[in-house]
């Protein structure tokens, strides 16, 4: 019996990319919209093949982010989010895709380029519950995304980088809700915030407030991994809210 010679199989690889920052107050993600088949007209990551066999996968990510939106390395740190690979996720072959994710304060309008015809910041809660479809699989990455930032500001000092050099607690505690999508309390908040030693620092002074108590004013400190963490609220179930409901 004749064996056929084993040959590789054709596999695509790609890099697509996870851009969150904070706009107004609500967490927003870096979306373009697509000039070309497949899926043109529709929402996706921004994102695309590499070049050429030599091209290391960091660096067509970042060639990647400057071509489809004019953002540089210089604007963001990218670090590797996770790899998707289901057989049928793009419609041109198999296509496995290596995703990074960015997560940065204070990111300037991107300009759309090459084969994006437009890019935009839209509100994450848009795109999680589909109000603003996706293409491919792109949804199953954001919401990976979306995940481990909230999981960083858990474990990290990454927060106060949204905050300005000098801020009170409530502002803070603003960058916690808009990435955690949820209301905190603010007693047990500033209780918790102040139990993480070396996260926030008393700035000396104070920001006066119309009608209230001046605010005291806080800068980060030295800290950057956070112990003990501020981990989330979890959410009432549907039974919970039932409950509450019928009190």
């Amino acid at each position: 019996m004749q064996v056929e010679p084993w040959s590789p199989p054709p596999v695509l690889l790609t890099v697509d990319l996870v851009i969150l920052t904070l706009r107004r107050g609500r967490m927003c993600i870096l979306l373009v919209e697509r000039g070309e088949d497949p899926f043109q007209g529709r929402l996706a990551l921004p994102g695309g093949f590499l070049n050429h066999a030599g091209e290391e996968i960091l660096d067509a990510a970042h060639r990647e982010l400057s071509e489809e939106t004019a953002l540089t390395a210089g604007w963001v740190h990218l670090e590797q989010l996770a790899t998707y690979g289901d057989a049928g996720r793009d419609p041109r072959g198999r296509v496995v895709s290596v995703a990074h994710l960015a997560i940065a304060p204070r990111l300037p309008e991107p300009v759309a380029g090459t084969d994006a015809a437009d890019a935009a910041w839209v509100p994450a809660e848009a795109v999680l519950s589909g109000e603003a479809e996706l293409a491919f699989d792109h949804l199953r990455i954001v919401r990976d995304g979306i995940e481990r930032a909230r999981t960083k500001l858990e474990f990290s000092a990454l927060a106060t980088a949204f905050c300005g050099e000098l801020f009170t607690i409530v502002e803070l505690q603003q960058v916690y809700e808009a990435v955690w999508g949820t209301e905190l309390d603010t007693r047990n908040f500033y209780r918790k915030v102040q139990a993480v030693k070396g996260f926030i620092v008393p700035a000396g002074s104070e920001r006066r407030s119309t009608g209230g108590r001046p605010a005291r004013l806080y800068r980060a400190g030295p800290q950057t991994a956070l112990f003990p963490p501020l981990i989330r609220p979890v959410p009432p179930t549907a039974e919970e809210n039932t409950r509450e409901e019928g009190d």
